[in-house]
């Protein structure tokens, strides 16, 4: 079962459980593994995130009666969270759970765990996080694909700017005067245009 990645714009004066829910799960059909999926919530708030995420939830594993979470990037724990006509229980572990994971538990399934993207994330970067969070052959946990998502958009920052570096050497070299027709060339000369640098050079 996967259910569809929500990316968008934050609409002012709407609560976060009024706003689509920004979710991804795991085909119901793909081996176990160490995350069933990515959430990401538009704050840090649990007590207005939750009921939006149990309402998706529920029909899918069963009504969620209790969830965990590390205390490291949620400034309040409530104890209890009203959702829909029950009560979900949250608790927390310090050492125990990572601290990008939310885990799960319901009647009739079990337990789940998902992967909780920051709030504060970039829009690639969680889309990102959502798709390999949600791949098959994963093997990562929760922190593990947070710290590899940011390796990753390290070295798409560091490729960008070594591509500025690149063209400000060409440009140094000549580069874009030779794209100018000047005095120098011969009349009827054809000039073409000189092709980018090619990716990862």
């Amino acid at each position: 079962m996967t259910a569809t990645i929500l990316l968008t714009p934050e609409v002012e004066g709407r609560t976060p459980s009024s706003l689509p829910l920004r979710l991804v799960l795991a085909p119901a059909d793909t081996a176990p593994a160490l995350i069933d999926g990515a959430w990401w919530p538009r704050t840090r708030d649990l007590t207005a995130e939750l009921p939006a995420l149990m309402e998706v939830l529920d029909p899918l594993w069963g009504r969620i009666t209790r969830v965990t979470v590390n205390p490291t990037f949620w400034p309040v724990i409530p104890r209890k969270v009203p959702v829909h006509g029950h009560v979900v229980h949250v608790g927390w572990f310090a050492a125990e759970q990572d601290p990008h994971k939310l885990m799960l538990l319901s009647y009739t399934v079990g337990r789940w765990d998902l992967l909780v993207i920051p709030p504060e994330t970039e829009p690639a970067t969680a889309a990102r996080l959502m798709a390999t969070a949600t791949d098959p052959t994963r093997s990562l946990t929760a922190s593990g694909l947070v710290q590899e998502a940011d390796l990753f958009r390290t070295a798409a920052e560091a490729e960008i700017g070594s591509d500025s570096v690149r063209e400000a050497v060409w440009d140094s070299e000549g580069g874009h005067d030779a794209r100018r027709p000047s005095s120098r060339i011969p009349a009827g000369a054809v000039i073409g245009d000189v092709p980018a640098p090619a990716e990862g050079m």
